[in-house]
C-alpha cells in the first residue's frame, strides 16, 4: 500500500450526492495522511464542483468498475452511493483488495452486514462504517459526564433527531421501494440507535411506533423507538420530519442529575456552507448560548441545573482514526459488527411496529 510508505493514502469515493460532497469528500480532504484521488460520478455537473474545490489533479470515473481495474493505485474505497449499493459496491471493493469505509446503513440487514464483514475478515482488509454522529458535540459531552459519574446511574436515556419538512423532498430516500432501504427508521434511525448502543450497550428488546404522516410520502417520516438493554437503561429514540416544534436532542435522567440539550451540533451545517476544518476558526464549536444544563428538581428552560460546557464535535477525528488504522494497525473506529448490531435493532423496530409487538433480541 503506497501510504506505508510515508505518502498519503489514496481514496476512491464512489459517489458525490449529498453524504459525498458535503461529509466524505472536505473531511477525506482535510485529513492528514489521506488524499482524495478518484471520485466516481458520471454527471458533469458534480465532476465541476468536485474539481473547483479539490483541484485539477483530482480524476473522475463513471462506474466503480473503473476502479477495480486500478485497484493497485487505490488504498481506500469510500462508498458514499445510495444505501441499495452499499453492499455490492463494497463486496466488490473487498474483492479487489482495497479497504473500505462504507456510509450508514452498511446495508439493509444485519446478515448482509456480516457476511460483508466476514468477508474483510477472511481478505485481512479494513471494513468502517461511517457513523459520524459518534463525533457529535452533545455526544461526546454525554460521554464525558457518563464517565466522570455526574448523572449517577443512567436510567433512562431520550435522544431526538426531528425536523419540520411537511412537504416531502422526493428521490430515494423517501422511496417506498424496499430495495432502496429508504426512510427514517434506517436513516436518521441508524445514528440515534448507534449512539444508544455505544452509550450503554447491547439491546434486550424492542418496541416501535412507525407511522407515514405527510401527504404523498411513501416510507416512514415520524419514528419512535424503544430499546431495553441488557444493561437496565431504557432508550427512546425519535426520528422525524413531521415536528412543528423541536424538542431536546438529548435528555439524559440518571440517579444524580440529568442533561438536557438543545440544539444540532454545528458541524452538518458548517460543512454545507462550505466550512472546512482547518480553517481560521475553531471547528465544531457552539455559542455558550447553546449549552446543555446539568441538575436535578428543576427544567432547564427555567433556569434548574448549571450550564454544561459543550465538548466541540470533531467529525475529522473519524477519518483521521481510520488513516491510523490503515497505516499503523490502530483500532477500526466503527467496525462492521458493531453497525450489525445497529441493524438487529433497527429490524426489530421494523417488526415491532408492523406487528404491535415487543420483539425480544
Amino acid at each position: 500500500m503506497t501510504g506505508m510508505t510515508g505518502t498519503p493514502l489514496r481514496v476512491g469515493l464512489v459517489g458525490y450526492g449529498l453524504a459525498g460532497s458535503v461529509f466524505h469528500a472536505p473531511l477525506i480532504a482535510s485529513t492528514e495522511g489521506l488524499t482524495l484521488d478518484t471520485v466516481v460520478t458520471s454527471n458533469p455537473e458534480r465532476q465541476e464542483q468536485a474539481r473547483a474545490e479539490f483541484g485539477d489533479g483530482l480524476r473522475f470515473a463513471a462506474t466503480p468498475d473503473d476502479l477495480w481495474a486500478r485497484a493497485d493505485e487505490l488504498d481506500l474505497i469510500v462508498i458514499a452511493s445510495p444505501n441499495k449499493t452499499h453492499v455490492p459496491i463494497a463486496t466488490a471493493a473487498l474483492k479487489a483488495g482495497l479497504p473500505v469505509v462504507v456510509d450508514k446503513p452498511i446495508a439493509g440487514t444485519a446478515a448482509e452486514a456480516r457476511e460483508l464483514a466476514a468477508l474483510a475478515d477472511e481478505r485481512g482488509l479494513l471494513l468502517s462504517v461511517f457513523q459520524n454522529r459518534r463525533w457529535d458535540n452533545d455526544f461526546l459531552t454525554l460521554q464525558g459526564l457518563i464517565a466522570e459519574g455526574e448523572l449517577g446511574d443512567v436510567w433512562r436515556f431520550e435522544s431526538r433527531f426531528e425536523r419540520w419538512r411537511p412537504q416531502p423532498k422526493g428521490g430515494w430516500r423517501e422511496s417506498g421501494d424496499p430495495a432502496e432501504i429508504g426512510g427514517l427508521l434506517y436513516d436518521l434511525g441508524s445514528h440515534v440507535v448507534d449512539q444508544a448502543l455505544v452509550l450503554f450497550g447491547p439491546a434486550a428488546s424492542v418496541y416501535a411506533e412507525s407511522d407515514i404522516r405527510r401527504p404523498g410520502a411513501a416510507t416512514d417520516d415520524d419514528t419512535f423507538i424503544a430499546i431495553t438493554h441488557t444493561s437496565g437503561v431504557r432508550s427512546h429514540l425519535y426520528v422525524s420530519a413531521t415536528t412543528a416544534q423541536l424538542g431536546p436532542c438529548f435528555r439524559v435522567l440518571g440517579s444524580q442529575a440529568g442533561y438536557v440539550k438543545y440544539g444540532l451540533d454545528p458541524q452538518e451545517a458548517d460543512l454545507r456552507e462550505g466550512k472546512r476544518p482547518g480553517g481560521a476558526s475553531p471547528w465544531g464549536v457552539e455559542p455558550q448560548s447553546l449549552w446543555g444544563r446539568v441538575g436535578s428538581g428543576e427544567s432547564p428552560l427555567t433556569g434548574g441545573g448549571r450550564p454544561q460546557p459543550t465538548v466541540p464535535g470533531a467529525y475529522p477525528a473519524y477519518y483521521a482514526a481510520v488513516a491510523a488504522a490503515l497505516r499503523d494497525g490502530a483500532p477500526n473506529p466503527v467496525t462492521a459488527h458493531e453497525a450489525a448490531a445497529a441493524l438487529d435493532v433497527l429490524e426489530a423496530a421494523r417488526r415491532s411496529a408492523h406487528e404491535g409487538v415487543v420483539v425480544s433480541l
